[in-house]
């Protein structure tokens, strides 16, 4: 399986602990080189830059081909897209609303770090409750009536879902 990863959900997970599921739930991650920058920046946490310093073997760099134009996203996403779609990935990881929709309009495949939590607790990797308190007390943004709602969904048998 060929998966994709933008920025965000990497630092989502780094932030809360729990990047060890994409390499049981892929085994392998490709990233463009504008995420590992990103990733790198000084501008991010401790953590986050602590792993950026130690990229862990699961995770690999290709650089796309060529660039989609897609001038309202940022250079990660536009990469992440770009190397998707190119290298006929199966799934693409990103958060970014515009970026998730532009990526579904092309027929990709694509989860959110909210997916990709709901997926790894449903193969037992984690408990989905506990991530989700701490989706809500890291940087991430996101609703915390949506992470209840899905929670919720979870635990009726209803999730993961795609998102």
């Amino acid at each position: 399986m060929l998966v994709v990863a933008d920025t965000s959900p990497l630092i989502a997970l780094v932030n809360i602990g729990h990047t060890e599921v994409l390499a049981t739930l892929f085994r392998e991650i490709v990233v463009p080189p504008a995420v590992v920058a990103e990733i790198s920046s000084p501008a991010r946490s401790a953590v986050v830059r602590q792993f950026a310093d130690a990229i862990p073997p699961w995770l690999r760099t290709q650089t796309p081909a060529t660039l989609l134009a897609l001038p309202r996203l940022h250079p990660g996403e536009v990469q992440a897209l770009s190397l998707a779609l190119e290298a006929s990935a199966d799934l693409l990881l990103i958060d970014e609303r515009r970026a998730y929709r532009e990526a579904q309009a092309r027929g990709m495949a694509v989860v959110g770090t909210v997916g990709v939590l709901e997926r790894a607790a449903s193969q037992g990797l984690l408990d989905l409750h506990s991530a989700f308190e701490s989706l809500k007390h890291s940087d991430f943004w996101i609703s915390h009536r949506l992470l209840d709602r899905r929670l919720q969904l979870f635990r009726q048998g209803n999730g993961p879902s795609r998102r």
